[in-house]
């Protein structure tokens, strides 16, 4: 059914569709929409046979999460930014303990300085700890994630994030194709757990593992997200098979038969980089674009074969590696080792700064002509930057940073230095 909603109240819906059992959450920007109206489902009824609480924290969130899944009920939360790093010990333990937990990361730059707009720092930031994590570019392709994402975690026995953009997608409102409740039934049967809790049968769950027996732990949880990595195209195949449209899927090539340059990216700046490069097609130049969805497991085999006959590829990032730069550009180096192409990496719309069709057009322009620099930050003020450092030189208390370079930019009232 086509419908109007924003982006979280369509994800609410999907995952109600999905028949949770238990549903635990912790509000805060921008996801908190989601489990609002989760939670209104549940009051109303309409939403039946699903327990949903309350909790002090996201650490709860995630620990309630744990145990709920534990006992073998189909279970789910949500969170972004900080409330991702304050669940870390959890979600790390969530992964090792291989309980099939379904989140969704409405995507959010991590501080400091405090910041509620996107980006990807917060769920890249646990790029290593275990969980798959997909990627929705639109907001029916966030729907349609979530659904996939429960059939997923439990094939497998993995938890998985489903990241969103957060405000862009989460709080946009546009038209979503609304699956029913019998075509969500076809897809994902009921729940059976691989492990449950069970007086008949007691065993210990997260006991100690010394170093006998935990390094072949770590593989076996490796060994799954390999599975996943056959399975998600699979899955995808067989949602379009019910549903009649695609979705999901490891990547998302756009014009990338002929091109020459392919820029590489995640989440919704997927659509401002299409509309980019099918201007630049029209003016001669032969560029694609290859948007990622599933980030982990990375699809080292699927990126190479998109990129097979191009001359380079730009890894726009909405996240940076403190220190070294880009860390999807590392996944991506590393699935093209030994092609000689020529990578470069974007840095762009960190803390939620707008990427414009003019400035991307701009930077792919010097790709396309091998001018660009190997790391860039798109959009940077360079002025503001360089005098902040020159400060940093001639006075030993600048200040705090943030502050500092809100003024010389001019954003806030001007101070002498």
């Amino acid at each position: 059914m086509l419908k109007q909603c924003e982006g979280s109240h369509a994800v609410a819906e999907a995952v109600a569709l999905c028949r949770p059992e238990v549903i635990c959450a912790y509000p805060i920007s921008p996801q908190t929409h989601i489990v609002e109206g989760i939670g209104e489902m549940v009051k109303d009824g309409s939403l039946k046979d699903c327990e949903f609480i309350n909790v002090e924290s996201e650490f709860a969130a995630m620990s309630v999460a744990i145990g709920s899944s534990a006992a073998g009920a189909r279970t789910y939360t949500a969170t972004a930014s900080q409330g991702l790093l304050y669940m870390v010990e959890a979600v790390y333990n969530a992964s090792g303990l291989g309980l099939p937990i379904v989140m969704t990361v409405a995507n959010r730059a991590i501080g400091a300085p405090i910041n509620i707009w996107n980006d990807h720092s917060d769920s890249l930031s646990q790029r290593d700890c275990g969980w798959i994590q997909l990627f929705a570019e639109t907001n029916q392709e966030a729907l349609d994630l979530h659904i996939q994402a429960f059939k997923l975690a439990e094939e497998v026995s993995l938890p998985v994030m489903v990241c969103m953009d957060g405000f862009i997608l989460t709080h946009a409102y546009e038209r979503v194709d609304m699956p029913t409740q019998e075509q969500v039934d076809a897809y994902l049967p009921p729940y059976e757990p691989r492990q449950v809790l069970d007086t008949a049968e007691p065993v210990s769950i997260g006991a100690m593992v010394g170093p006998e027996a935990f390094m072949e732990v770590r593989y076996l949880a490796h060994a799954r997200q390999m599975q996943a990595l056959e399975r998600i195209p699979q899955l995808a195949a067989e949602f379009k098979s019910v549903f009649g449209r695609e979705a999901g899927g490891l990547v998302r090539p756009y014009c990338c038969e002929d091109a020459e340059t392919i820029v590489i990216a995640m989440g919704s700046v997927l659509g401002t980089l299409k509309d980019t490069v099918d201007q630049l097609r029209d003016a001669g130049q032969k560029i694609g674009v290859l948007g990622i969805t599933s980030f982990r497991p990375f699809p080292l085999v699927a990126v190479a074969a998109a990129l097979k006959n191009c001359k380079r590829f730009v890894v726009l990032e909405k996240s940076l590696a403190v220190g070294i730069g880009g860390i999807v550009a590392t996944n991506v180096r590393m699935a093209v080792t030994g092609m000689g192409l020529k990578g470069y990496t974007v840095i762009a719309g960190l803390g939620g700064r707008a990427i414009t069709v003019k400035s991307l057009g701009g930077m792919l322009e010097k790709a396309h002509a091998d001018a660009l620099e190997l790391v860039t930050f798109l959009d940077l003020d360079w002025k503001a930057v360089n005098k902040q450092l020159e400060l940093e030189k001639t006075k030993r208390r600048s200040g705090p940073v943030a502050e500092a370079l809100l003024r010389h930019a001019g954003i806030v009232g001007a101070r002498n230095y």
